[in-house]
């Protein structure tokens, strides 16, 4: 049974824009009936959700069964939680806040095998698809995607070397933590944040590196695809679900008034 390529992957590479989400609910039910909507990417978040390892796997295959690219974030850049995740067959990644270059290269390691990094040696795993994909361990590397997520001052000062990182395909930058950060928590729309932002997505766009972002502003949402950020989150699970369900009772709010 042949290994199949990371499309994904391939598009982001090929600064294909690719529009997604975040699933932060752990309902595989949730991401099935989210899959049918065309999205292109679904994010599984691990930082803030309860999702844990055999939840992950349930999302996992539903995204598979429906050909949409499954990306995962760890809680944090951890050896452990990384090869815990590669071996479930994630094979795209967001790492939370990393900061340096360093730090970028320490990720990178964690999802190679020896000698070229520190990846655990498993072929029977589910990644391997139990020990039925022959060419996994030589062909995993090229087929996972790593991206690092900028979310500090220090980070923007460092976004260059991070960049420049072997093994790092994408550079996803994080409103939220970003805006504290900065000293706006909460306001990732403050002149300054968004500046910031534009600045970095400019030198990354002059650095030829793949760019993510997530925002619930559309305004926002459709400046960042004009700009042409190659993977662009709009969404999360629970801003879709609170925006339908105002929506719904806001309709019917206004026909009895009427």
């Amino acid at each position: 049974m042949p290994y199949r390529p990371n499309m994904f992957k391939n598009k982001l590479l090929s600064h294909e824009q690719q529009i997604g989400l975040f699933a932060t609910l752990n309902s595989p039910t949730l991401v099935e009936l989210l899959c049918g909507l065309g999205f292109d990417w679904v994010l599984i978040d691990t930082e803030h959700s309860p999702s844990e390892m055999a939840d992950v796997i349930e999302q996992l295959r539903v995204l598979e069964g429906h050909d949409v690219g499954a990306v995962v974030r760890p809680a944090w850049s951890d050896r452990t939680q990384i090869k815990r995740l590669l071996d479930a067959g994630a094979r795209n990644l967001l790492i939370p806040s990393v900061d340096t270059a360093q730090e970028a290269a320490a990720a990178v390691s964690y999802t190679r095998y020896p000698p070229e990094g520190l990846r655990g040696v498993s072929g029977s795993s589910r990644a391997a698809g139990y020990g039925q994909y022959p060419d996994y361990l030589r062909r995993a590397a090229e087929e996972i995607c790593l991206l690092v997520q900028i979310e500090t001052v220090t980070s923007l000062q460092n976004i260059a070397e991070i960049a420049a990182v072997p093994g790092v395909d994408g550079i996803f930058i994080g409103p939220a933590d970003l805006a504290a950060s900065l000293g706006h928590l909460g306001d990732a729309q403050h002149p300054d944040v968004q500046q910031a932002i534009n600045e970095a997505f400019r030198l990354l766009q002059s650095l030829g590196k793949p760019r993510g972002y997530l925002t619930l502003n559309g305004a926002e949402a459709k400046n960042r695809m004009r700009q042409g950020i190659e993977m662009v989150g709009v969404a999360t699970d629970t801003s879709i679900v609170n925006t339908g369900a105002a929506m719904v009772l806001d309709t019917l709010r206004i026909r009895e008034a009427s």
